[in-house]
């Protein structure tokens, strides 16, 4: 592993992002193949298993433990350069770094995960800076949301959930679960109004998984207002303001407590590269073919994760189902054979329903219930919590990022 601050080399294969799905394929590139030529651009000096940080906000895991340096997880041989992209050129093979430096690639695997756009929402930023605001969507956020949830006597407590897509689709709901949880164990039931305002239509969109969860809800007596996109957050005056997404009305609401779920988009670097979707639900991701992740214009081009354009959640679960099919497609391309491998839009997400609760949803494109154990998942269960407590984050550091798992 060698770190550079600006470089002009040329890479046998180029991995722009050192997230989960960065790191994971880098990691199985060079166990495929130890002699292979391989470069990783992230800027960032730090990585984190971002599947823990709901337990964060519920006081149960340290943010510590969440967290490690870059600089131990980069596979041995593949050459770091700690720069940011600024542009991508599929054409010319290229690849501008904000340092000014340039990489060229034989094959590119695009894994720049997803941006939170804070500043769609008007006083979002100024909002998580106040004692009863939280996001688990940031580890700093995190933190705030458990300080917030122990400091909450009573009131209101509002959950959104945007239009679009988010990494790990289910996390504003499972803050919401943990949330009313707590509170009820504390004795705040009687006094508290839990409000779901969420811009889709239904808890998951797995119907099997969505009867639980509407069990849940239902027998706890939280408030959902589906429809709605939260447009707007006062601070000082505790209100938030929603676009009702059928009507176009807008719609207030006061809280004691709000936990902030940010729209989010494809990083500007992709965004505006001639390999993103040009419209659509997906326009700005990498536009991949659904089975091969290869890219439908560039075939030395392939992409993966949140950065690509899947009809699938965008989970951690979901990156490791892909990146063997990736890898295994990307080296034939190298051989120049045919690609042979496929994803079928595998997904999971573990829906904490309270510390000790979980139900597990796992499914497939067209939101295929795909169970995989041969237990009732669609329960909450306390084995499945283990799992997401303790099993999965070791999978995640000595397995997928180790090119294992």
């Amino acid at each position: 592993m060698h770190t550079t601050p600006q470089s002009t080399h040329h890479h046998r294969v180029l991995v722009l992002g050192g997230g989960s799905a960065g790191i994971t394929v880098a990691a199985r590139l060079r166990r495929a193949d130890p002699s292979l030529d391989v470069g990783l651009v992230e800027p960032s000096d730090s990585h984190a298993y971002q599947a823990l940080w709901t337990l964060v906000g519920r006081g149960v895991v340290g943010p510590a433990a969440t967290v490690r340096p870059t600089a131990g997880i980069v596979p041995k041989g593949v050459r770091w350069h700690r720069d940011r992209v600024a542009a991508i050129d599929p054409e010319a093979a290229r690849v501008t770094l904000e340092s000014g430096g340039e990489l060229r690639y034989d094959a590119l695997v695009v894994a720049l995960g997803i941006r939170l756009a804070w500043e769609l929402v008007e006083g979002a930023e100024e909002a998580l800076a106040s004692p009863c605001v939280g996001s688990v969507f940031t580890l700093a956020g995190a933190r705030r949301t458990w300080a917030a949830m122990q400091a909450f006597q009573g009131g209101t407590a509002v959950f959104t959930n945007p239009l679009g897509q988010v990494k790990c689709g289910g996390a504003p709901q499972k803050i919401m679960y943990l949330a009313d949880a707590y509170w009820r164990g504390r004795g705040l039931a009687a006094r508290t109004n839990v409000i779901g305002a969420f811009a889709g239509t239904v808890m998951l969109g797995v119907p099997e998984i969505n009867a639980t969860l509407e069990n849940v809800v239902q027998q706890r007596g939280i408030d959902m207002r589906f429809r709605h996109d939260l447009r707007s957050v006062d601070a000082v005056a505790r209100r938030a303001t929603f676009r009702h997404v059928d009507s176009g009305e807008d719609v207030q609401l006061t809280y004691d407590f709000l936990h902030l779920t940010p729209p989010q988009r494809p990083p500007a670097a992709l965004a505006t590269a001639a390999l993103a979707v040009p419209e659509g639900p997906h326009a700005g991701f990498a536009d991949v073919d659904h089975e091969t992740l290869q890219h439908r214009r560039y075939a030395n081009v392939f992409a993966l994760g949140d950065a690509a354009a899947l009809p699938t959640a965008k989970t951690g679960a979901a990156v490791r189902k892909q990146a063997p099919v990736l890898v295994a497609n990307l080296r034939s391309f190298l051989a120049g054979t045919p690609l042979e491998r496929s994803y079928d839009g595998y997904s999971s997400c573990p829906l904490l329903t309270d510390v000790g609760k979980l139900v597990l949803a796992e499914f497939t494109y067209g939101n295929t219930y795909a169970p995989s154990f041969p237990v009732d998942q669609t329960k909450e269960r306390f084995d499945m919590y283990l799992l997401k407590r303790h099993v999965l984050p070791q999978l995640y550091w000595h397995g997928m990022l180790r090119g294992l798992a």
